[in-house]
């Protein structure tokens, strides 16, 4: 486990939820990458990001699904690629990316509490 945080520190992370509506695969990248564009809403937009995902995600899977991300890093560039948002996932035993996504499709932009 990691180390503990309070309530406002967690508070000041802004998790959303947002929609996929572009992937491309990273070519510059040294791993298998795919440049994934997610609209999350009126208040944020469309936010970009460079994720190692390719095991289980790619172009026709990842279309219109929604996923959660944190909306508040600093940009950050990824093998040629401004990523602008973190995509939520948890990490199976052989580093394996199992995206995060809502249950019933809801509005881009939701905050996650």
């Amino acid at each position: 486990m990691k180390e503990q945080i309070t309530y406002d520190i967690f508070d000041k992370v802004d998790i959303r939820i947002g929609t996929v509506i572009s992937v491309k695969k990273n070519e510059k990248a040294r791993k298998p990458s795919l440049v994934i564009k997610v609209d999350f809403g009126k208040d944020i937009g469309v936010r970009q990001s460079s994720a190692q995902i390719t095991h289980y995600y790619n172009k026709e899977n990842l279309v219109n699904k929604q996923v959660i991300g944190v909306c508040n890093f600093p940009e950050k560039n990824i093998a040629g690629v401004v990523s602008q948002v973190l995509i939520l996932g948890a990490i199976d035993s052989v580093g394996k990316v199992v995206l995060l996504h809502p249950s019933q499709k809801t509005d881009n932009g939701l905050p996650i509490a």
